[in-house]
């Protein structure tokens, strides 16, 4: 059910204008944890999908919610890879799934995390929506991660919101004609890239290395699950852990490998 915020919420404050009125399905509790903002292009790099998916997997397994914008590409991939903790800000009214092909990811984040908008019910998505919904993601971020960007692409356009709030904007880095959106702001000293995830992830929490301890996912995997609860509730890290061999799939079951 659509229902409207009736707290104020302080990283809002950082907007040109505090909005008037803001629209959600979901989990607000969210909005009380450490947050960060990913945004890219819709058609990234392998390399940049990649990196993306280990760095919100790993902010989220210590509650920190990723937040972003539910477009195809990079903002796809972060919102999956999160989980449970992601908020995605939508550039239409909440009653409609967008874009469509997002529909399963968009229902699981109503369900498990939180979708947010500034605009009313039944209201479509108009081009000029999305740079208002790309400076609310910016907004409610400790800091802004853009994966991947082409010069006078849209995500640059969340970058200048960022700039003008003066948060703190990382990076990857990418080779020479790729990304060069990205590229340009490590040239002019306007972010900082990330070349090793861990130290990266250590200045949010007192990260070492994952272990059985400190990870949720691999805490819920002791309770041998069944492998569709599982990707219900943790989607991609499913595939994810699999494919480092932390868990195995055995008759229906999740089980942590020896």
């Amino acid at each position: 059910m659509i229902q409207k915020i009736d707290f104020h919420i302080p990283k809002l404050d950082s907007m040109k204008k505090y909005p008037k009125d803001l629209y959600y399905i979901g989990n607000t509790s969210l909005l009380k944890q450490t947050k960060v903002s990913i945004v890219g292009s819709r058609h990234p790099n392998q390399y940049s999908t990649q990196i993306i998916e280990q760095i919100s997997s790993k902010l989220s397994n210590f509650d920190i919610c990723i937040v972003s914008g539910g477009a195809m590409g990079i903002d796809t991939i972060a919102h999956k890879a999160a989980g449970l903790n992601t908020i995605m800000i939508a550039g239409t009214g909440l009653d409609k799934r967008y874009p469509s092909i997002n529909t399963n990811m968009i229902k699981n984040i109503e369900k498990n995390g939180l979708l947010l908008s500034q605009f009313e019910a039944g209201t479509p998505s108009n081009r000029w929506n999305f740079p208002i919904r790309n400076e609310l993601v910016v907004a409610l971020g400790e800091i802004l991660i853009v994966a991947y960007a082409d010069i006078n692409s849209g995500t640059m356009r969340s970058v200048e919101y960022a700039l003008k709030m003066k948060k703190e904007i990382y990076v990857l880095p990418h080779r020479i004609g790729q990304s060069e959106g990205t590229n340009g702001l490590l040239k002019n000293n306007q972010a900082k890239a990330i070349y090793n995830i861990d130290e990266f992830i250590s200045q949010f929490t007192n990260y070492s290395s994952l272990n059985i301890e400190e990870d949720k996912f691999l805490k819920y995997c002791q309770t041998n699950p069944s492998y569709d609860e599982a990707v219900n509730k943790y989607g991609q890290k499913v595939f994810e852990y699999d494919l480092l061999g932390k868990i195995h799939i055995l008759n229906g079951k999740v089980l942590i490998s020896s």
